[in-house]
C-alpha cells in the first residue's frame, strides 16, 4: 500500500480547461481535504489504518486513528513504529516532519462517536459491523462530512456439480475457520446442489473434527479464540435458532 500511495502521489493531477476568455485558462488543482478520522475494527486491527493511512499521507492529510478498544496493543505498536520512522527520516537530514501527522486515541464507542460529530474532521473511514454504519453514516451526512464505510458481509459460495470438491474444501474451509470466522470477508453460507452434497457434508464434518482449536501462538493451531464472551454467545444463539429450524448441526 505505501508503494501504491507513492506512485499515487504522481497522479493528484487537475485538468486544464479552456475558456472563452482571451489570455486565460482554468486550472483545477487538489487541496488536502483536513484530518481523516479512522475507525477500526478488531479482527483487521492493522490492515485497515495501513490503507487509509497511507493515501491520506501522501494527499497532505493528517490521520487520526481509534482503534478497536478490544485491539489497542497493536494500534500503539504501530504508533511506535511510526514515530520511530520519523525520527530515522529527520535524523537522515530529509526535512521535518510535521507535528502530529499520526494521532492515535484509545476508548470505547463513546470517543469513536466524539470522533465522528467532530466538525474538524471531514473524512472519517470506519469499519465494522452493518449496526456500527447505521449510527456512523447519518450523523457524517447530517454535517456533510465525507464517509468511507467498510461494513459487515455476508458471503456464500456456491458448489455445483461440476465442482473440483478437493479444491472447494480447502477453499471452504480456510474462509469460514480463517480468523475463527470472525471477519467481514468469512464464508457465512454454503449454496450446494443436492447431486454432491452428500459426498461433501461429511468431508466437511471430519475437516472441522480434526482442525486444532487453541492458542494461536503455538505451531500448528489452526483456529484460534473468539474475540470475547459476546462473540462467544452470539454463535451459540445461532446454533440454537439453527436447530429451532430444523438444522442438523454437525
Amino acid at each position: 500500500i505505501c508503494d501504491f500511495a507513492v506512485g499515487l502521489s504522481r497522479q493528484l493531477y487537475g485538468l486544464t480547461i479552456a475558456t472563452e476568455r482571451p489570455s486565460h485558462r482554468m486550472m483545477e488543482t487538489w487541496h488536502p481535504l483536513g484530518p481523516v478520522g479512522v475507525i477500526t475494527a478488531f479482527n483487521f486491527p492493522v490492515a485497515v489504518w495501513s490503507w487509509n493511512a497511507a493515501l491520506a499521507f501522501v494527499c497532505g492529510n493528517p490521520v487520526i486513528w481509534k482503534p478497536s478498544e478490544k485491539t489497542p496493543l497493536t494500534a500503539l505498536a504501530v504508533g511506535a513504529i511510526f514515530n520511530r520512522t520519523v525520527q530515522r527520516y529527520e535524523e537522515a537530514g530529509n526535512g521535518k516532519v510535521p507535528d502530529g501527522l499520526s494521532q492515535i486515541i484509545i476508548g470505547g464507542g463513546d470517543v469513536g462517536a466524539a470522533l465522528v460529530g467532530d466538525h474538524r474532521v471531514p473524512l472519517v473511514s470506519a469499519t465494522g459491523s452493518t449496526a456500527m454504519g447505521k449510527k456512523v453514516g447519518p450523523r457524517l451526512a447530517e454535517r456533510f462530512a465525507r464517509a468511507i464505510l467498510e461494513l459487515g458481509g455476508n458471503n456464500a459460495a456456491i458448489i455445483t456439480p461440476s465442482a473440483d470438491l478437493d479444491l472447494a474444501l480447502r477453499g471452504i474451509a480456510f474462509a469460514a475457520m480463517g480468523t475463527a470466522g470472525q471477519r467481514c470477508t468469512t464464508l457465512r453460507r454454503l449454496i450446494v446442489h443436492r447431486s454432491v452434497i452428500g459426498d461433501l457434508v461429511p468431508r466437511l464434518a471430519k475437516v472441522w473434527g480434526t482442525a486444532k482449536i487453541g492458542d494461536p501462538r503455538v505451531a500448528g493451531t489452526l483456529i484460534g479464540p473468539l474475540i470475547d464472551e459476546g462473540a462467544f454467545q452470539g454463535m451459540e444463539s445461532a446454533l440454537a435458532e439453527a436447530r429451532a429450524a430444523g438444522a442438523t448441526v454437525h
